[in-house]
C-alpha cells in the first residue's frame, strides 16, 4: 500500500514551510508550494524575461545611420538633432546589451559606462516631441511623454517627479524590467527655471524645486513606486523598486530668450552715446547661429541649475521651420497631412487637390502665425471645415480643389466643389462664396 501524507504533515517542498491556518499551500502532482516561494519564483522569472526583452531590443537596434534615415521618413530637415539622437540612442542601448559581458571581466579591466542624457533646445513647433516618439518607436522600447510644468516639488500641490515613472511603467504594462529600458521625454524643461537669482523667502518649488528632484531621477537612483487606491495598504503588495539608472531622459523647450543671452557673451554689449555711436543690428545673427554656439554656462544664466545641467551632457537644438520646410512637411514625411486629409475625402469618394500656390499660402499662414509644423493643422482645419461639414450630404460631389483667388488686394484660399451630372460629366459648383476663406494680415 501506497504511503500517504496526511493534512497537518504538508509542507512546502522549496523551503520546508509547514501547512497551517496562516499559511496555506497549492499542491502539485509531485509537491507543494507556499506563496512566499510563488512570489519569488515570480521575480525570477521576470528576471529571465528582462533578458529576452533585452534581446529583443537588440533584434531591433540599428546603427545610427539607419535610425537617422527612419528619422527622415517623419521629421523633414533637423539633421544636426537627428544625428545627435541617433548617436545618443545606439550608444546607451549598446551600454545596455554588453552590460552583462562587463560583469564577467575582472576588476583591473572593468570600465563602467555612464549614460548621456539629452537636452533639446528649439523654437515650439520644430518637432522635439515627435523625434523622440518616433525614436522610442524605431527601438521599441516603452515610451512615456511628461510636461514639467505640472511637477512641483514633493510635500506641494501638484505631481511629484515620481508620476513620471509611475506613467512609463504603466506604459510597459506593469512590468519593472521593462520600464528600466524605456525613454523618458520630458517637455516644457525651460518653464523650471529658476524665477530670479536672488535669494528670496519664497520656495520656489516649480522652478528650482523641480530640477532638484529630478536630479537623483535623471542620474540613476532606485525608486519606490506605491500604487495609490484611495486607501491605506497594510502590507507592500503595491509597491515596486524601478531603476532609473538604465533609463534614457531627454528634456527639451523652447528657451525663449536664450539667444540673447548668448548673443550678449559672443558679442559683449557696447554702451555709446553721440551721432558716430556705433548701432548694432539685432538681424546680423542669425537664432541658429547662436543656438549652434550654446554651451552650459548659458542654460545656467538662463536658470537651470548647474547639477541639472551636468546631468544632461549632450546638447543639441532644433532650427525653426521656414516657408520651404514647411512645404515639405506638408508633402513629404509618411504621415503628412495632405495624405491624412487626401486619405479623409477618399473615404467619401471624393477627390481631395491642392495647387501650389494653396499649398505655400498655408506654410505662409504658418509662418506668420509663428506657431511651427504645429500649426499647419489648425490652418488647414479652417480651410476644409465647410466643405467637411456639407460633404457628406451632396452625394453628387466627387472633387474638391483648394486654390488661391486675389480679391480686393487680399489672397483667400478658396475650395471649389466639382459635381458628377447625371450624363457623367463633372460640373463646378455655382456656389460663388468661398467655403473657407484665410486671408493674409492686412
Amino acid at each position: 500500500m501506497a504511503d500517504t501524507v496526511s493534512i497537518d504533515d504538508a509542507h512546502c517542498s522549496f523551503c520546508g514551510v509547514e501547512q497551517s491556518a496562516s499559511v496555506p499551500l497549492i499542491a502539485g502532482n509531485d509537491g507543494r508550494i507556499c506563496e512566499d516561494c510563488v512570489t519569488l519564483a515570480h521575480q525570477v522569472v521576470s528576471s529571465w524575461g528582462g533578458r529576452n526583452k533585452g534581446q529583443s531590443v537588440a533584434e531591433n537596434l540599428r546603427t545610427p545611420q539607419q535610425i537617422k534615415d527612419f528619422l527622415d521618413d517623419y521629421i523633414i530637415g533637423q539633421d544636426n538633432a537627428k544625428t545627435t539622437l541617433a548617436v545618443a540612442a545606439y550608444n546607451h542601448y549598446m551600454r545596455l546589451l554588453n552590460q552583462e559581458s562587463h560583469t564577467t571581466l575582472c576588476a583591473d579591466h572593468y570600465t563602467e559606462l555612464e549614460k548621456s542624457n539629452v537636452l533639446m533646445a528649439g523654437p515650439s513647433g520644430t518637432g522635439k516631441t515627435l523625434l523622440v516618439k518616433t525614436l522610442a518607436k524605431i527601438i521599441g522600447v516603452p515610451f512615456v511623454v511628461a510636461d514639467a510644468t505640472t511637477l512641483t516639488q514633493a510635500g506641494y500641490v501638484g505631481d511629484d517627479a515620481d508620476t513620471i515613472l509611475q506613467r512609463l511603467l504603466e506604459a510597459a504594462g506593469d512590468d519593472v524590467q521593462l520600464a528600466q529600458w524605456g525613454i523618458v521625454y520630458i517637455d516644457e524643461i525651460d518653464k523650471i527655471a529658476r524665477s530670479s537669482d536672488n535669494a528670496t523667502a519664497v520656495r520656489d518649488v516649480s522652478g528650482e524645486g523641480v530640477q532638484q528632484a529630478l536630479l537623483k531621477m535623471v542620474e540613476g537612483s532606485e525608486v519606490r513606486l506605491t500604487k495609490s487606491n484611495g486607501r491605506q495598504q497594510s502590507r507592500d503588495d503595491n509597491e515596486k523598486t524601478i531603476d532609473t539608472t538604465h533609463i534614457l531622459f531627454i528634456v527639451g523647450g523652447a528657451f525663449a530668450g536664450l539667444e540673447e543671452l548668448i548673443g550678449k557673451r559672443i558679442k559683449p554689449e557696447t554702451r555709446s552715446i553721440g551721432f558716430q555711436a556705433s548701432y548694432d543690428d539685432e538681424s546680423e545673427s542669425e537664432i541658429e547661429e547662436l543656438l549652434s554656439a550654446m554651451r552650459p554656462d548659458d542654460l545656467q544664466r538662463f536658470g537651470l541649475i548647474p547639477e541639472f545641467i551636468g546631468r544632461f551632457p549632450i546638447i543639441t537644438f532644433l532650427q525653426a521651420l521656414d516657408v520651404d520646410a514647411l512645404l515639405r512637411v506638408l508633402q513629404e514625411p509618411r504621415n503628412a497631412l495632405i495624405k491624412q486629409y487626401v486619405k479623409l475625402f477618399s473615404y467619401q469618394n471624393v477627390e481631395l487637390v491642392f495647387t501650389d500656390a494653396a499649398l505655400k499660402h498655408i506654410a505662409q499662414e504658418a509662418v506668420d502665425r509663428n506657431t511651427g509644423a504645429r500649426g499647419l493643422r489648425g490652418v488647414l482645419e479652417s480651410i476644409l471645415r465647410n466643405t467637411m461639414f456639407s460633404m457628406p450630404s451632396k452625394e453628387r460631389l466627387k472633387k474638391c480643389v483648394v486654390d488661391v483667388r486675389t480679391v480686393d488686394d487680399k489672397v483667400d484660399v478658396f475650395v471649389d466643389e466639382f459635381l458628377n451630372q447625371a450624363s457623367g460629366s463633372i460640373a463646378k459648383s455655382s456656389d460663388e462664396n468661398p467655403l473657407a476663406v484665410v486671408s493674409e494680415p492686412g
